[in-house]
């Protein structure tokens, strides 16, 4: 949508209620007198605004118009009067009443402004200034500019007129999955070429700075959602797509985890030692170690807390190369999540994709496929939109003998889809690890935006019940604009008291290991939508780890604990003992319906699932579709069910073994076609 200067004083009036400006108070005065209007740049709503499908954009303008029609009273027995004629409290009673409404369009409606506007406040900044909300908060920003710009290592395609490219192989995105084919097919000889929907970035240009790193390296600007609005999704795409900005997280999927999918879904190389090859091969080229020497407060906290507990805790393997004990790489580790400028975290920008580049493997980054070309149920290339540098678009063609779809686990299917592939399970099983924080509030300074984002898991509470289901206690990163959006709203000044509070906070996440699944479909114009919807059991799996977060928070020394709901529970404790313990026993009996509270997801798998049976499956387990020849899909929506654990290493070992599976394939169509020359037929 396009908004205009009618729409300015409306989002200007929403800004001054999420963020209100107030009387000079002690030490921080600016901080409490600055309000949400001063911090937004009107531009980056208009920004966000235009990544969403067009049906969203078509919903948000409704809500503005919602919001300044008189006729809005009715949705909160308010004055009928538009928003910006409410006085300051009535504006505030408005909000609230819809964050607490039983109408789900008004609760997706106040968590739509409220997540942008927050985010926005907080995490924006220009190029060498602070954001005017950060001293307060004891939020340090961007650190010091201590990288020198060196050449780009990969040289990509920079087409400037429609263009025609033939290869062996083309590779439909740059992440886990197709950055690992693209290199171990160019190193094989093949001749490849990578195409990338998002930007290419290096060094330097990983700003570090929130609002314009989520925008640009994430899909949908960072605000991909559900299309129910309750649950925000955050999905890669630039040139190494999600482990270039991934917490560097490099677990192995559990035994018990892939003997269930060798099991269940009739795929036994995930249980064999070929696979086992593929997983140490992955593992040795992105340098995945232990050795990091220091944890930040929050996975300090969580070691700490866990261990008071008699909870097995553990080092997660990170795959980084070079670090130092120098404060600048320490601190440098916690931005990774926005790109990492000094060339630690070994994603496949460092690894695959650039041996596919040295291999002359050719790379086409901004760049967005339509379709796959299939003729005679056999794919033949792609059609596709390249964005120039100075933004024109040009027509790409392309004719490969082999189509690799590794575009994620929503991309993926909405591609096939459009491509006209019909099997019936293709966007199905969508899995989410739906993800709530849980967060402490310590009597000390946590500064948890420095050091590995992750460093130590608990894994006591994976295997709930007898099932494989359960959840992972983990540590996310924190930056302003991600805290200000996790953090639940009940008021301006509460929330800017919480935000005043970040140095000294420290967040748990409960990753879960969803059983039940949704679905990605698309729009009419080939846009995908994402329905999801947390089911009773898969929630029950998700409040055990709120309150073993919780339990943990407080075994560690946290005074306060603020669970993930939308009215705001919280725990107090002294000396690490609980003081309302009621409050944790009465969170099952809460409402946990789409916005009635936060849930994230940073791992979306599944939506094409491998398996043995064709009917129920699209994918073969050698990788290929069943629907069509020549087609491959390699990432995480070809897993046959939720992982469990973060993705990125599994995605890696899955694309190695189909790489293999696609090199041996192409040896025995050679060796055939010598023969029948050998024979002069």
């Amino acid at each position: 949508m396009i908004l205009t200067a009618a729409h300015q004083p409306l989002l200007q009036a929403l800004a001054d209620t999420f963020i209100p400006g107030f009387p000079a108070r002690g030490e921080q005065s600016a901080f409490w007198a600055r309000s949400g209007s001063q911090g937004i740049e009107w531009q980056k709503i208009a920004e966000v605004l235009s990544a969403q499908p067009l049906g969203a954009q078509q919903e948000f303008e409704k809500l503005l118009g919602l919001l300044a029609n008189p006729m809005l009273g009715l949705t909160w027995f308010g004055p009928l009067k538009p928003f910006v004629r409410l006085e300051p409290e009535q504006r505030h009673h408005m909000l609230r009443s819809w964050a607490q409404s039983n109408l789900p369009q008004l609760r997706k409606g106040f968590h739509a402004l409220r997540k942008l506007l927050v985010f926005l406040y907080y995490g924006s900044s220009a190029a060498g200034q602070a954001n005017g909300a950060w001293e307060g908060m004891g939020y340090p920003g961007p650190l010091p500019d201590e990288v020198v710009a060196t050449p780009k290592p990969i040289r990509t395609l920079q087409p400037t007129a429609d263009t025609t490219y033939d290869c062996d192989v083309l590779v439909i995105g740059s992440g886990a999955g197709g950055g690992v084919v693209a290199g171990e097919m160019a190193a094989a000889g093949h001749d490849v070429l990578v195409i990338e929907k998002g930007p290419y970035c290096h060094g330097c240009e990983f700003t570090q700075r929130e609002v314009d790193m989520l925008g640009k390296l994430y899909d949908a600007k960072g605000a991909l959602t559900t299309q129910d609005g309750g649950v925000a999704l955050l999905a890669g795409s630039c040139l190494g797509g999600g482990t270039t900005v991934n917490w560097a997280g490099s677990f192995r999927t559990p035994d018990y985890v892939l003997e269930e999918w060798a099991r269940e879904h009739q795929v036994p190389h995930f249980t064999s030692q070929q696979f086992k090859y593929s997983l140490d091969a992955v593992e040795q080229a992105l340098s995945v170690n232990t050795s990091y020497t220091r944890h930040n407060g929050q996975n300090q906290a969580l070691w700490d807390g866990s261990t008071k507990l008699g909870q097995d805790v553990k080092l997660i393997p990170r795959n980084e190369k070079g670090l130092t004990e120098s404060d600048q790489h320490f601190q440098g580790l916690g931005y990774s999540t926005m790109g990492d400028r000094y060339g630690i975290k070994q994603g496949t920008l460092n690894t695959y994709l650039l041996q596919a580049f040295q291999h002359g493997a050719r790379i086409l980054a901004d760049t967005r496929v339509e379709h796959v070309s299939v003729q005679a149920g056999v794919a033949t290339g792609a059609e596709a939109v390249h964005t120039t540098a100075d933004g024109r678009p040009v027509r790409i063609t392309v004719r490969a003998k082999r189509v690799v779809v590794a575009g994620g686990a929503v991309q993926t299917p909405a591609l096939l889809l459009r491509s006209g592939l019909r099997h019936p399970h293709i966007g199905q099983h969508l899995h989410l690890h739906p993800t709530v924080v849980v967060s402490g509030v310590y009597p000390h300074r946590m500064d948890p935006w420095h050091g590995p984002s992750m460093s130590v898991v608990n894994d006591s509470f994976t295997r709930l019940n007898g099932t494989n289901f359960g959840a992972k206690l983990e540590t996310p990163p924190a930056h302003a604009g991600l805290m200000a959006m996790v953090l639940p709203w009940l008021s301006g000044e509460q929330h800017k008291q919480m935000m005043l509070d970040a140095a000294r906070l420290g967040s748990f996440i409960v990753l879960t290991r969803d059983r039940d699944g949704g679905r990605v479909s698309i729009d009419k114009h080939g846009a995908p939508l994402i329905d999801y919807v947390l089911s009773d059991f898969d929630r029950a799996s998700m409040l055990r780890g709120v309150r073993a977060a919780a339990e943990i928070h407080v075994a560690a020394g946290a005074g306060k604990v603020y669970l993930p709901h939308g009215t705001l529970p919280t725990l107090h404790a002294a000396q690490g003992v609980l003081q309302n313990p009621e409050v944790l026993d009465q969170l099952p009996y809460l409402g946990w319906k789409p916005n009635q509270f936060s849930l994230y997801s940073a791992h979306q798998m599944s939506t094409c699932r491998m398996g043995g049976e064709a009917a129920t499956h699209p994918v073969k387990p050698n990788g290929e579709t069943y629907e069509v020849r020549n087609l491959f899909v390699a990432d995480g929506s070809a897993f046959p069910a939720c992982s469990g654990v973060n993705p990125m290493l599994t995605i890696m070992a899955l694309a190695h073994h189909t790489a293999q599976e696609m090199k041996a394939s192409s040896s025995t169509v050679s060796l055939a076609t010598n023969r029948v020359a050998t024979l002069g037929l």
